[in-house]
């Protein structure tokens, strides 16, 4: 059981660290900082595309990342 805990927080792991490298950054160079404080005052335009994709698979794979180390450290006591 431990084995196949810790093979599945390493699949997952490894998933987690793509998706958040396959997002685009919240700026990019001086236009983005520009258009980043505005979007800051003004509010948040909704996420299209590959984003929301990513997004959702960031928050997915983020909580399967927990709920597995949590088991893990529960098994090896």
């Amino acid at each position: 059981m431990h084995t196949v805990l810790i093979i599945l927080l390493v699949l997952v792991s490894i998933a987690l660290i793509t998706v958040v490298l396959l997002q685009s950054g919240k700026s990019a160079g001086l236009s983005g900082a520009i258009s980043g404080g505005a979007e800051q005052l003004f509010g948040k335009q909704k996420a299209r595309g590959l984003d929301l994709v990513l997004h959702r698979a960031t928050v997915i794979l983020s909580v399967l990342f927990f709920i597995l180390t949590i088991l893990v450290s529960y098994v090896v006591q």
